[in-house]
């Protein structure tokens, strides 16, 4: 079974796309350079939009 749905695969796609366009921001206003955090916002847009993702760890 699949971890994460199609449409959440989706999303963090396009935010490392913005992110590696200098594009993408945190919270804070400030610009994403880690992979990492872009991935994690992907994720969390996800989340919002009520697609298929696990729950945050911790």
């Amino acid at each position: 079974m699949a971890k994460y749905s199609e449409k959440a695969g989706e999303k963090v796609e396009k935010s490392v796309k913005e992110m590696k366009e200098g594009k993408l921001k945190s919270g804070s206003g400030k610009k994403v350079t880690s992979r990492k955090q872009a991935i994690a916002i992907g994720l969390s847009e996800a989340r919002k939009a009520g697609a298929k993702v696990p729950k945050k760890k911790g």
